[in-house]
Protein backbone atom coordinates (compact mmCIF):
# COMPACT_ATOMS: atom_id res chain seq x y z
CA UNK A 1 0.00 0.00 0.00
CA UNK A 2 1.44 3.19 -0.82
CA UNK A 3 0.44 6.07 2.47
CA UNK A 4 -0.04 9.93 1.94
CA UNK A 5 -1.19 12.16 4.59
CA UNK A 6 -5.32 11.91 3.29
CA UNK A 7 -5.42 9.07 1.34
CA UNK A 8 -3.62 5.82 0.38
CA UNK A 9 -3.63 3.64 -2.81
CA UNK A 10 -4.25 0.08 -2.22
CA UNK A 11 -3.63 -2.00 -5.31
CA UNK A 12 -6.37 -3.50 -6.81
CA UNK A 13 -6.96 -7.37 -7.25
CA UNK A 14 -9.18 -9.02 -9.41
CA UNK A 15 -11.47 -9.58 -6.68
CA UNK A 16 -11.99 -5.98 -6.84
CA UNK A 17 -13.19 -5.71 -10.24
CA UNK A 18 -16.93 -6.08 -9.76
CA UNK A 19 -16.50 -2.25 -7.81
CA UNK A 20 -14.63 -1.20 -10.95
CA UNK A 21 -17.21 -2.53 -13.07
CA UNK A 22 -20.33 -1.08 -11.13
CA UNK A 23 -18.52 2.66 -11.48
CA UNK A 24 -17.82 2.09 -14.99
CA UNK A 25 -21.04 1.45 -15.80
CA UNK A 26 -22.57 4.26 -13.49
CA UNK A 27 -22.48 7.33 -16.37
CA UNK A 28 -22.46 9.78 -13.48
CA UNK A 29 -19.60 7.90 -11.58
CA UNK A 30 -16.66 8.37 -14.10
CA UNK A 31 -17.46 12.21 -14.57
CA UNK A 32 -19.16 14.35 -17.26
CA UNK A 33 -15.78 14.29 -19.79
CA UNK A 34 -15.69 10.21 -19.95
CA UNK A 35 -16.84 8.40 -22.66
CA UNK A 36 -19.85 6.14 -21.43
CA UNK A 37 -19.13 2.69 -21.04
CA UNK A 38 -20.97 -0.34 -20.33
CA UNK A 39 -18.17 -3.20 -19.94
CA UNK A 40 -18.99 -6.69 -18.60
CA UNK A 41 -16.91 -8.53 -15.82
CA UNK A 42 -15.22 -10.70 -18.95
CA UNK A 43 -14.20 -7.25 -20.72
CA UNK A 44 -12.94 -5.59 -17.83
CA UNK A 45 -10.96 -8.86 -16.31
CA UNK A 46 -9.98 -9.06 -19.95
CA UNK A 47 -8.30 -5.60 -20.13
CA UNK A 48 -6.92 -6.18 -16.54
CA UNK A 49 -4.91 -8.85 -17.67
CA UNK A 50 -3.48 -7.38 -20.69
CA UNK A 51 -2.49 -3.70 -18.74
CA UNK A 52 0.94 -3.26 -18.65
CA UNK A 53 0.66 -1.13 -15.65
CA UNK A 54 -1.21 -1.16 -12.45
CA UNK A 55 -4.65 0.31 -11.26
CA UNK A 56 -5.16 1.61 -7.30
CA UNK A 57 -8.37 2.64 -5.47
CA UNK A 58 -7.43 5.91 -3.89
CA UNK A 59 -8.55 5.17 -0.35
CA UNK A 60 -9.46 7.23 3.12
CA UNK A 61 -7.11 6.09 5.73
CA UNK A 62 -10.54 4.30 6.96
CA UNK A 63 -10.48 2.09 3.65
CA UNK A 64 -13.20 4.07 2.38
CA UNK A 65 -12.91 3.90 -1.70
CA UNK A 66 -13.11 7.61 -3.03
CA UNK A 67 -11.65 6.66 -6.82
CA UNK A 68 -9.05 4.72 -9.15
CA UNK A 69 -5.31 6.02 -10.39
CA UNK A 70 -3.90 3.75 -12.78
CA UNK A 71 -0.66 4.21 -14.17
CA UNK A 72 0.45 2.19 -17.91
CA UNK A 73 2.59 2.12 -21.22
CA UNK A 74 1.36 3.48 -23.87
CA UNK A 75 3.61 5.63 -25.54
CA UNK A 76 5.45 6.25 -22.70
CA UNK A 77 4.13 6.24 -18.88
CA UNK A 78 0.38 7.66 -18.55
CA UNK A 79 -1.88 7.94 -15.61
CA UNK A 80 -5.28 8.24 -15.28
CA UNK A 81 -7.35 9.05 -12.52
CA UNK A 82 -11.02 9.13 -11.24
CA UNK A 83 -13.19 10.53 -8.31
CA UNK A 84 -16.45 9.78 -6.99
CA UNK A 85 -18.91 12.52 -7.83
CA UNK A 86 -19.37 13.03 -3.40
CA UNK A 87 -15.55 13.10 -2.89
CA UNK A 88 -14.17 15.75 -5.25
CA UNK A 89 -13.12 19.13 -4.19
CA UNK A 90 -11.38 17.48 -0.90
CA UNK A 91 -8.05 17.19 -2.11
CA UNK A 92 -7.96 13.65 -2.42
CA UNK A 93 -7.29 13.63 -6.34
CA UNK A 94 -4.14 16.13 -5.86
CA UNK A 95 -2.65 13.73 -3.22
CA UNK A 96 -2.90 10.65 -5.08
CA UNK A 97 -1.38 11.99 -8.17
CA UNK A 98 1.30 13.20 -6.21
CA UNK A 99 1.92 9.69 -4.46
CA UNK A 100 1.85 8.10 -7.85
CA UNK A 101 4.38 10.43 -9.30
CA UNK A 102 6.26 9.70 -5.92
CA UNK A 103 6.14 6.35 -7.21
CA UNK A 104 6.51 6.11 -10.06
CA UNK A 105 10.26 8.17 -10.40
CA UNK A 106 10.94 6.27 -7.02
CA UNK A 107 10.75 2.61 -8.95
CA UNK A 108 10.91 2.97 -13.06
CA UNK A 109 13.64 4.16 -14.93
CA UNK A 110 11.41 6.88 -16.59
CA UNK A 111 12.21 10.61 -17.70
CA UNK A 112 8.44 11.21 -18.37
CA UNK A 113 4.72 11.09 -16.96
CA UNK A 114 1.65 12.37 -18.78
CA UNK A 115 -2.18 12.67 -18.70
CA UNK A 116 -5.06 13.76 -20.67
CA UNK A 117 -8.02 15.69 -19.75
CA UNK A 118 -11.21 17.15 -21.52
CA UNK A 119 -10.06 21.52 -22.57
CA UNK A 120 -12.58 22.21 -20.55
CA UNK A 121 -12.15 19.98 -17.30
CA UNK A 122 -10.76 22.80 -15.13
CA UNK A 123 -10.78 21.03 -11.52
CA UNK A 124 -8.64 18.11 -13.45
CA UNK A 125 -6.14 20.43 -14.64
CA UNK A 126 -5.55 22.09 -11.50
CA UNK A 127 -5.05 19.08 -9.74
CA UNK A 128 -2.26 17.74 -12.49
CA UNK A 129 -0.69 21.60 -12.36
CA UNK A 130 -0.34 21.38 -8.29
CA UNK A 131 1.38 17.53 -8.77
CA UNK A 132 3.98 19.75 -10.86
CA UNK A 133 2.55 18.98 -14.27
CA UNK A 134 2.60 21.36 -17.13
CA UNK A 135 0.41 21.80 -20.05
CA UNK A 136 1.75 21.14 -23.44
CA UNK A 137 -0.92 21.16 -25.77
CA UNK A 138 -4.07 20.32 -27.14
CA UNK A 139 -4.33 17.01 -29.27
CA UNK A 140 -7.68 17.48 -31.48
CA UNK A 141 -9.99 14.98 -31.87
CA UNK A 142 -8.57 12.52 -29.73
CA UNK A 143 -11.32 10.08 -29.06
CA UNK A 144 -15.33 9.58 -29.70
CA UNK A 145 -17.06 10.43 -26.45
CA UNK A 146 -21.13 11.04 -26.10
CA UNK A 147 -21.73 11.25 -30.22
CA UNK A 148 -18.58 13.68 -30.94
CA UNK A 149 -15.27 13.67 -31.14
CA UNK A 150 -13.19 15.19 -28.71
CA UNK A 151 -10.32 17.12 -28.01
CA UNK A 152 -7.56 16.34 -24.85
CA UNK A 153 -5.45 18.76 -23.14
CA UNK A 154 -1.70 17.10 -23.06
CA UNK A 155 -0.10 17.26 -19.53
CA UNK A 156 3.36 15.97 -18.51
CA UNK A 157 5.80 16.21 -15.51
CA UNK A 158 9.36 15.45 -16.39
CA UNK A 159 11.90 13.71 -13.87
CA UNK A 160 14.11 17.02 -14.17
CA UNK A 161 11.00 19.15 -12.66
CA UNK A 162 10.00 16.28 -10.33
CA UNK A 163 13.51 16.25 -8.48
CA UNK A 164 12.10 14.40 -4.63
CA UNK A 165 9.27 12.86 -3.30
CA UNK A 166 6.28 15.09 -1.91
CA UNK A 167 4.29 12.38 -0.30
CA UNK A 168 6.44 9.10 -0.32
CA UNK A 169 9.57 8.65 1.81
CA UNK A 170 9.90 5.01 0.91
CA UNK A 171 8.26 2.64 -1.43
CA UNK A 172 7.32 -1.03 -1.23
Amino acid sequence: MLEGKLVNLRIMEKEDLPTLKEWDNEIGIMGEYEPIIQETKVDLERQFDKTEGQWFFIEKKDGTKTGLIAHFVAHGTVIGYAILPDERGKGYGSEAIEIIVDYLFLTKNIVRIQAETHPQNVASQRVLEKAGFKKEGIIRKSFFSRGVWRDTALFSIIREEWSEPRILTRTP
